[in-house]
């Protein structure tokens, strides 16, 4: 009897870790399908219906949107590198300049882009911090030694971390610490990120 009923034990522990496994196994695959169904379906309302291909094809073909999209910035990313191309680039951010309020988010956001954009030969930026308290640590972003009235204020040689939150590294916070407080990693800007929306489950290689 006391053998009958381990087994029953037993064939219920089975059971019980495969549905655990189930679940472990479809969750991203379903958060998956799910994100990309939603970027497809916001993708064919972005583009006006006007110059939407799949209105002049004979059938509709999902996602080809987002795919003329990545072809089209990846061809002004080609374009902006040409001499004619920065000529232009350049024109273009001068008038923005010029417009008030524009002219503070775009250069604002213009910087932060170049800041955190992969280089082949830019120093570290991915540095890891004490933060919220002594004994914890994040990972974050270094983006400019702090020269302006912080640092002197506080006499310190203070750098500006961005920390990003879990899962949407998009927003945060931004901190200042000292220098000699920070510790520049290896792991590269792709690497940092995916650590930061798998909450810790995709450990970098280096």
């Amino acid at each position: 009897m006391a053998r009958f009923k381990r087994k029953r034990i037993s064939i219920a522990a089975k059971l019980r870790n495969y549905f655990i496994t189930g679940i472990v196994v479809l969750i991203p695959i379903g958060v998956t399908l799910y994100l990309t169904r939603f970027f497809i379906r916001i993708s064919s309302k972005l583009i006006p219906s006007e110059i939407n291909p799949n209105n002049y094809l004979p059938i509709l073909i999902p996602g080809l949107e987002i795919v003329l999209a990545i072809i089209f910035i990846t061809l002004i990313g080609y374009l902006s590198l040409s001499f004619i191309g920065k000529k232009i680039l350049q024109l273009f951010n001068d008038l923005l300049k010029r417009i008030p309020i524009l002219r503070t988010i775009y250069s604002a956001i213009g910087q932060m882009a170049e800041t955190l954009a992969p280089k082949r030969k830019s120093k570290k930026s991915v540095v890891l911090v004490e933060y919220p308290r002594k004994g914890s640590w994040a990972v974050g972003f270094a983006t400019k030694d702090n020269k302006g009235e912080i640092s002197k204020r506080t006499n310190q040689k203070l750098v500006n971390v961005f920390i990003p939150t879990t899962p949407n590294p998009t927003s945060g916070f931004l901190l200042m610490f000292p220098k000699e407080d920070i510790i520049y990693l290896d792991m590269n800007f792709e690497e940092a990120s995916k650590f930061i929306v798998s909450a810790g489950t995709s450990n970098p290689k280096s």
